[in-house]
């Protein structure tokens, strides 16, 4: 998986391209805990995302609990495969997905 990063102020834009496996969330996860500090508004651009695993949506969970503290966490130009898999998990009911 690639991140590429774009903060604008408290603002922190992550586009996310490749597979969110088990390997990738491990690093994902130390790359979210680096740079929440001061993010307010965190936008996900999912547009080149092409699989998330369990473990992929545990990370989704855990950095939407610690902006629910924060700010606001969105998710945007999710693939069809990725929705897929956060409508039958419950997860779009849960993350703010916009198309």
């Amino acid at each position: 998986m690639d991140i590429k990063k774009e903060q604008n102020g408290t603002t922190l834009t992550m586009a996310l391209s490749g597979r969110l496996d088990t390997v990738a969330a491990v690093d994902f996860e130390k790359e979210l805990n680096a740079s929440l500090d001061g993010v307010e508004s965190l936008i996900f651009d999912c547009a080149e995302l092409t699989y998330v695993a369990s473990s992929g949506l545990r990370s989704f969970l855990m950095v939407q609990k610690r902006m629910n503290k924060q700010g606001k966490m969105v998710m945007r130009h999710v693939q069809d495969a990725v929705m897929e898999v956060l409508t039958m998990t419950g997860f779009d009911d849960l993350l703010q997905i916009e198309k």
